[in-house]
This record gives structure tokens, sequence and C-alpha cells, in this order.
């Protein structure tokens, strides 16, 4: 079997566009499209169709891409075996997350052991990071209340509350909590779609039925902290990630139980990858962060 064409059709289908696909891996996109292309060909298979800009896998395509996926783990655990074995722990650890609040700090600990190890940092929504995970577009994921996941291997990390911020002109911010009744008069700062943090809140709003005056959707966490700071609203964030911003006060929700569980996850295939291996070994290190696994 080709290498080249094997290579090239788990690129198109971990990225789910040729022109991602030829980025990836440095070469044209011409080139690309021939080597999928040549591989449909020889065995007179339909491995991809089109889809708006973008392609999708056939059923077909789906059950190679399952066998790509272990074929390249099992290549990346095999070199930096090879390279362990002459006294050095080199590679490279590509870690998702949906901030960096939690996840920079434990890559500060994890780069001072291993100081060999390039890593690369992609922050997205849960939604997305859970998608470069399973994608194999990220070796490691830092995601918030992990659903249990046959393909997965997990380790809860952290336990946080979530609580309601708000500006320090505004009417609350001599104040400790609220009742979330209290926010039917209000603008509410939320999160966008596929955020964990935004589906737990609105979650409790429901259960109270609690519907607020209006909402301002913002992409980002930190988009949120800066549109509450300029007074557009009040918002709801993880109480880890308040840092020591002083235009902002947290307020406690009295009336409900907001918390949220931080998770270290991977592809159960990879977890065997020796710089994998290492990073959950640091933080599972009774000498460390204490973790329970899933």
């Amino acid at each position: 079997m080709n290498h080249a064409q094997i290579r090239a059709f788990h690129a198109v289908a971990s990225q789910g566009s040729y022109t991602k696909a030829a980025q990836t891996l440095h070469v044209s996109q011409p080139t690309l499209s021939d080597h999928v292309k040549a591989l449909e060909e020889r065995y007179g298979v339909k491995l991809f169709k089109r889809q708006g800009r973008g392609v999708a896998l056939t059923s077909l395509g789906h059950a190679l891409l399952e066998i790509t996926r272990r074929k390249f783990s099992l290549e990346a655990e095999a070199e930096q075996l090879l390279s362990m074995a002459k006294g050095m722990m080199s590679g490279k650890l590509r870690v998702a997350a949906d901030g960096p609040y939690l996840v920079v700090p434990l890559l500060g600990a994890f780069c001072r052991r291993y100081p060999g190890i390039n890593i690369s940092m992609n922050f997205g929504n849960t939604e997305r990071v859970l998608q470069d995970l399973l994608e194999m577009r990220a070796d490691i994921a830092v995601l918030p209340d992990f659903n249990n996941d046959e393909r997965m291997f997990a380790l809860a990390y952290r336990t946080t509350k979530l609580v309601v911020i708000v500006n320090r002109e505004h009417e609350w911010s001599r104040r400790r909590s609220i009742k979330l009744s209290e926010l039917s008069e209000q603008r509410l700062v939320s999160r966008e779609q596929g955020s964990v943090t935004r589906s737990q809140f609105e979650q409790a709003l429901r259960q109270k039925r609690v519907t607020p005056a209006s909402v301002l959707e913002i992409g980002s966490r930190e988009g949120v902290r800066e549109a509450v700071a300029a007074g557009l609203g009040i918002g709801v964030i993880a109480e880890s990630e308040l840092g020591n911003d002083d235009r902002l006060v947290p307020l406690d929700v009295k009336d409900a139980e907001l918390n949220v569980t931080e998770y270290l996850t991977c592809l159960k295939e990879a977890r065997p990858i020796p710089v994998v291996q290492a990073f959950f070994e640091l933080f599972g290190n009774p000498q460390g962060p204490m973790l329970t696994e899933l």
C-alpha cells in the first residue's frame, strides 16, 4: 500500500478540506488530490463526496479513517520510543483547551520537566476542542464536564464553580450573591453555542423558569470579560478564570449548584505514546496534582 496515498487520505479526512490538508502536509493541493484519486482508482472505491466547500467521508471512508488513526498513532509511538532509547525525551505535544487559564500552568510544569518537547496549543469552545481531539489534530485535550466516551481516556483534574460577574459601576457591585430570578431584568453576556459554561447556566435558568431581558452572544471567554467590564451586561465564568481584573466583581448564585469539572483527556490509542504518557504520569504523580481516573 502506498504510504503517500494513505497519508494524503488521512490528512484530507481529518481536516475535511483538501486546502487545509495540503497546508498541513506542506504539499500542493493538486499533488494531494492526485494521491487521493490514485488510491480510489487503485481499489475502485469512493472515499469522499463533495459537501459545500469541503468534503465528507463515505461510509467506507469513515471505516478507513479509524484504521489510519491507529496507524499514524502507532508510528508516532514508535518514533518516540526510539528517541527515548537514545536517552532523550523529544517530540511534539499538541494540546487543545477551552481556555488558557488551566492549561498554561500545566504546560509550564511539563516544559520544565521535559524541555526537549515542542508544544503547540489551540483554544476553542468545548465542542471545537472535542472535535480536534477526535480528529487527531490534538494529542491531549482539556475539557469541562467530560461525558464518558469509549474512545477516550480521561482524568478529572479540578472542579470549580461558575459565578456571575458585573462591572464596578453596576448596581450589584457591592453585593456578594444573587438569585437567578434577578436575571430576568438584566442583559446576559453569553458565550457562543458549544460552550459548556453557557449550556450549564442556561439549564439552571430553565429549571428556575428565568428568561433574561436580552442576550448578547460573544465568541470567546475573553470577549465576555471585556463586554462585562464595558458595562454591556452581566456575564458568567468559572471562578478560577477571574484572575486579578479589578474591573469585575464576582457574585455567587445562591439558589443553584453551578460546578464544572475539568478533565485531561486523550484518545485511548494515543495513551501509550511516550510524550502523552509522560504528560499523564506527571499530573497523576502523588507529589503533584492528584487526578481521578475515569
